[in-house]
């Protein structure tokens, strides 16, 4: 094992089970997840989701890049298409396929569910897959959104990745538009 002081095991989602919307990301980033075991918390990713969360009212307390820093989600619940770190940081489809059941375990146990934010393409289609939809049926078109079969609601966003943001992919005020939507479809 490459960081034995580190979290190393499948990162458990984060946020109150009874609350309408669930992000789903890709999978933990090596220095992030991985490392504290709380989805999106050490690397830069966190960074613009915690900032936007907080500014929506999805988040209150101070985001500090530390699972013990107090921030307390409300009516959000994050989680990843993959729970495990995948090599080479990039997940393989039989990685998605052998963590699809506790997606579905989460989808199933969110009682109030109501919408589901993909956080980029691989994380679109392991919904649409796990929802039973077809991927063919429902393009992925960042702040687009898609009415399930299931009832439930699909936005998808670009990654807030360093990557995406750095190469302006996706911008701040991107992401805003996104949870602009988002408060709109939960009215």
């Amino acid at each position: 094992m490459k960081y034995p002081d580190k979290f190393n095991s499948p990162v458990p989602s984060f946020g109150p089970i009874d609350a309408e919307l669930l992000i789903v990301g890709l999978a933990p980033g090596l220095k992030g997840a991985n490392f504290t075991g709380r989805p999106f918390t050490g690397d830069f990713a966190g960074d613009l989701l915690y900032s936007t969360l907080s500014k929506y009212k999805f988040a209150k307390g101070t985001y500090d890049a530390r699972p013990d820093d107090g921030l307390e989600l409300h009516n959000c619940r994050i989680t990843n298409a993959v729970r495990c770190l995948p090599p080479e940081n990039k997940p393989t489809g039989a990685e998605i396929n052998n963590c699809r059941p506790f997606l579905i375990s989460q989808f199933e146990e969110m009682p109030n569910l109501k919408i589901i934010l993909a956080l980029g393409l691989v994380a679109h289609k392991t919904v649409l897959k796990t929802c039973n939809e077809k991927i063919s049926a429902h393009k992925f078109v960042h702040n687009t959104t898609h009415q399930m079969q299931n009832g439930l609601t699909l936005i998808d966003s670009y990654h807030c990745s360093k990557y995406n943001t750095s190469t302006k992919r996706l911008t701040e005020q991107m992401f805003h538009d996104v949870f602009e939507t988002i408060k709109v479809s939960l009215k």
